[in-house]
């Protein structure tokens, strides 16, 4: 069977109230990145799939889920190993909200339930000076919209790594660990559609925490430049196996 160059590791389920309405985790990133799903490889390391040995030629996203990175589930601690292997490689790396966590906690970091409890709707997430000059962050003014939905955060960073954005929830919304290892806690992968329907879902909870859901459905914005984080990975991965592939041919 024909690799992928890229690998999605699905690290749960999306309700299904939002798979029957959006489809489910990997299609959100397809439809993000704009490609079809039979173009990526798909893991889902929940239910026990194993992962591929870690290659710097390949390139892999590492979802979110509802599952908690401080439960150390052994799917999730078995994720974390692969990361080390895979950062040891320099594999392509890009996690998102768990995996944005995990990809902390598996290099040194902590994660623990935040303070301040749960993050959700559509929030401002400000850039550092220095993420200026970071590839997949030039385009992005020094603030943008960016859809969320995390009760926990990393509360320690892995030694060497940097942070490029915070929220005034967060101060870890964009961290780069290397070259080719960066993640984010926000989701770049939902549309304005998921994050309403996300916010609908998880109203008793979120009323039942102090805050009003109708106040964060109706602040819901598109995030077009958090999108483009996600499709500028991509990009570099499939601009590299080109030039890869041109370089074989010769």
């Amino acid at each position: 069977m024909e690799q992928k160059s890229l690998i999605i590791i699905q690290m749960g389920d999306a309700p299904k109230p939002l798979r029957d309405a959006h489809g489910d985790v990997p299609h959100w990133f397809c439809r993000a990145i704009g490609c079809a799903p039979e173009e990526v490889d798909v893991v889902r390391v929940f239910e026990g799939e194993t992962l591929p040995a870690p290659d710097a030629r390949r390139a892999a996203i590492i979802t979110g889920s509802w599952a908690m990175v401080s439960d150390r589930l052994p799917w999730s601690e078995k994720t974390a190993e692969w990361i080390r292997e895979a950062i040891a490689v320099e594999m392509p790396l890009f996690g998102v909200c768990y995996g944005h966590q995990l990809m902390s906690w598996a290099l040194g970091g902590n994660v623990e339930y935040h303070p301040q409890g749960r993050e959700a709707g559509t929030k401002t997430v400000y850039l550092n000076a220095s993420a200026h000059n970071d590839p997949l962050l030039s385009h992005l003014s020094e603030s943008f919209p960016a859809h969320l939905t995390h009760r926990q955060t990393v509360t320690r960073l892995p030694e060497g790594a940097s942070v490029l954005a915070s929220s005034a929830h967060d101060n870890h919304q964009i961290v780069r660990y290397g070259p080719r290892a960066i993640s984010v806690q926000f989701h770049p992968e939902m549309t304005p559609e998921i994050a309403t329907d996300l916010l609908r879902l998880n109203r008793a909870h979120i009323e039942k925490e102090g805050t009003d859901a109708d106040s964060l459905v109706a602040s819901v914005l598109p995030a077009p430049g958090a999108a483009e984080i996600l499709r500028r990975f991509v990009q570099e991965v499939t601009e590299r196996d080109k030039t890869r592939l041109s370089n074989a041919a010769q």
